[in-house]
Order: C-alpha cells, then structure tokens, then sequence
C-alpha cells in the first residue's frame, strides 16, 4: 500500500461535499482500510448514507455538532462543540489509528472562526505519512486549500429547492 497520505479539500455552494467525503469511506471500507468520520455540524438527522457506512466495522462516525451553525444566534455552545470535537480529531489525526480521518464540515467551522485555520493545519502537517485526511464544507479558508494535496469545489448550477421549492428527500438530500 502506498504511504503517501493525502490531504483533500472538499469545498464549494454545491451539494456533494460530504457524499463525496462518505463515497470515499465507503470504497476504503471496501477495501478493509479503517476510516474515522467525525462530524462537526450535523446534527440528529438519520442519514441515509451514515446508516449505512456504519455496517462496516472499519467505520466509525461521531457526530461532534448540535446541528446548522447559521441557524442559531448564539454560537457559545457551537464554540464549546468545535472546541471539543477538535481536542478528539488532533488527538486522532496525531495517533494515527485510522487509515483516512473524515472532518466533515470543518470547513465551515473555521469560516465561523469556531476554531482556527493554524490549528487543523497544524494537525495535518505533523499528521502519520500515510493517513488520509479530507476537510469537507463550504467557503474553505485559503490556508486549506493551499496545503490541500487534493482540492475538488463543488459549484451549484441548479438546485430543486433554490428554483423550484423541492424539499430535500429521503436518499438523494439525506
């Protein structure tokens, strides 16, 4: 096995950053490599996707948030969340347990200035040669997306809610 780690950005206004992010567990899971997806936004929502990564028993998901940040006034508690999912994500990313390590959404934490772009390129910096790490979410700092081995934005061009009022759906939004 090659033991060149990558760092990949997944960034972008469109959808498929963490399904692009979840499409990668699942083809390393295929292939028995041990995958660590931690969360930090969402929130309780049974994704279809997570549902079904966690039949793997190389996948393991931690849901770190409460829920959408821009949805809420006050963002201590978001703060406190980041904080602690961050303390759990270096610690993982410096022991080196897992093949890729998922930072799902930490994109969006660190445009929210939850926590600070220095720190997460600290981690990946001193991080194992051969782990794996994406950072999924929009608006991606520029220090990301300058270390990134791998940077893939995704950019909407039509979106059935935007244009047409389509709620989100069981299997294609979650």
């Amino acid at each position: 096995m090659d033991t060149n780690g990558l760092f990949m950005v997944f960034t972008g206004n469109g959808k498929g950053k963490t399904t692009a992010a979840l499409g990668m567990a699942l083809r390393a899971a295929g292939h028995g490599l041990s995958v660590l997806i931690l969360q930090f936004l969402k929130g309780s929502w049974k994704y279809g996707e997570l549902e079904a990564l966690k039949r793997f028993d190389t996948v393991t998901i931690r849901t770190l948030g409460s829920g959408f940040t821009w949805t809420k006034e006050n963002l201590d508690e978001d703060r406190r969340l980041a904080r602690e999912g961050w303390e759990l994500a270096s610690s993982e990313i410096s022991r080196g347990g897992y093949d890729i390590v998922v930072l799902d959404e930490i994109n969006v934490v660190l445009s929210y200035g939850l926590l600070s772009s220095e720190e997460v390129l600290e981690a990946v910096s001193d991080r194992p040669a051969r782990l794996h790490v994406v950072a999924t979410g929009r608006n991606a700092p520029d220090e990301l997306i300058g270390a990134a081995d791998l940077v893939t934005e995704m950019r909407e061009v039509k979106h059935p809610f935007r244009d047409r009022g389509v709620k989100a759906q069981k299997g294609i939004e979650f």
